[in-house]
């Protein structure tokens, strides 16, 4: 595991823009955008996709996302949104009347609407994870809040606001052991974080590809543990049928359905137009290797949280957060209007809750810290004036 040098030319970031924002939208690379270029013109001539080319380009994406996420490529679906794998989810698993869907608080919205809805229909209860003030985790508090009374807990690997982390591995086996459900929203830690769900073993996990898949807006991949792969899809279409390769029978109507997780794929899974810039950008994360990527962004915002904490900002420590993720926050509160204000000298960061979210990639290097740095300097100063 080593640390990578800046790939900023694998990309068409201008030299004056410093980008940290990339837990709020990435930039596709290069390589990713000459694939959508050639993917769109393919479109003029419809008579050169093939038959077989709506099911070689989903199976190549359910292949790599397996490899990111340490799963098998049969249990994977093609979804459109993270949200549509946790529709998924929410109409498979069990809940009873008294039971508890375990949430964590400020936790993204499509990991919340869909357990209010399933906890509103089953007369079950949706309880809102705080943390205590005793300094504890998110993983000490789900550890603690699990029980046999609850039926799903639904997270992501790292919280959207800051990165504190949760340590799957020891809330999955807290799960197994109380019989109940685990579902991830993986969009802030896949591709960037080394997830391996084979040893996890949620019954759902999901992510979205325009973030840290260096991906499209529009897609995603659902993974599904074996034993709900003979679950309710959200849709019924075509292509999940057994069969549907041989088009000319697909009159033939077929009550059974493809192998593997295929059945939750959405209508329309092949993305012809999009499929390709997913494909580009995991095969491109692959090749720079998670564990390494993960290194280098950890000394990244290692250097930025040093920095910042000379202007009075806090962060996690590396461990509480994931490395990739640095989460910034000022006793007194943020500087006004501080995400405009930095956009204005060509610095993109985020505010989500209190914190400042710095959510740098491959692209950035001392260039982009320092230009950050200076940009908040010069907002604190302005506030404390």
């Amino acid at each position: 595991m080593t640390t990578i040098p800046c790939q900023r030319d694998a990309f068409d970031l201008p030299r004056h823009v410093t980008y940290l924002n990339c837990a709020y939208m990435s930039p596709i690379s290069r390589t990713a955008m000459a694939a959508g270029e050639v993917a769109i013109r393919g479109k003029t001539r419809p008579f050169e996709t093939t038959a077989a080319d709506f099911f070689s380009l989903p199976d190549r994406g359910r292949e790599l996302f397996a490899q990111i996420v340490g799963a098998d490529k049969e249990g994977v679906a093609v979804v459109p949104a993270a949200s549509y794998g946790m529709a998924a989810a929410a109409l498979n698993l069990p809940v009873e009347r008294g039971q508890e869907i375990i949430v964590l608080k400020d936790q993204f919205p499509s990991n919340i609407y869909p357990w209010r809805r399933l906890a509103a229909d089953r007369g079950a209860k949706v309880h809102m994870l705080n943390l205590p003030d005793d300094g504890a985790n998110w993983t000490d508090a789900l550890l603690s809040a699990i029980t046999s009374n609850t039926a799903i807990v639904a997270t992501p690997h790292c919280h959207w606001t800051n990165g504190a982390l949760i340590d799957l591995d020891q809330v999955g086996a807290a799960c197994r052991a109380s019989d109940a459900a685990l579902v991830l929203d993986l969009t802030q830690s896949a591709g960037v974080f080394p997830t391996d769900l084979s040893r996890i073993q949620p019954d759902f996990a999901v992510a979205a590809t325009y973030k840290f898949l260096m991906g499209p807006y529009g897609l995603g991949f659902l993974w599904v543990h074996p034993k709900w792969r003979d679950g309710r899809p959200v849709e019924e279409n075509w292509g999940s049928r057994k069969g549907a390769e041989d088009f000319a029978r697909l009159v033939d109507y077929q009550d059974d359905y493809a192998p593997g997780a295929k059945r939750f794929d959405m209508g329309e899974r092949s993305q012809f137009q999009i499929m390709p810039v997913a494909i580009a950008g995991m095969e491109q994360l692959l090749e720079w290797g998670i564990s390494s990527i993960q290194e280098t962004l950890t000394a990244r915002t290692l250097q930025i949280a040093a920095r910042a904490k000379q202007l009075g900002f806090h962060s996690l420590d590396v461990g509480e957060r994931a490395g990739h993720y640095l989460g910034l926050t000022r006793d007194g509160g943020l500087p006004k209007n501080l995400v405009q204000r930095l956009a204005d000298q060509n610095v993109y960061v985020s505010v989500r809750g209190p914190s400042v979210r710095i959510t740098p990639h491959l692209y950035n290097d001392d260039v982009d810290v320092d230009r950050f740095v200076d940009a908040l300097t010069k907002e604190v100063s302005r506030a404390n004036a």
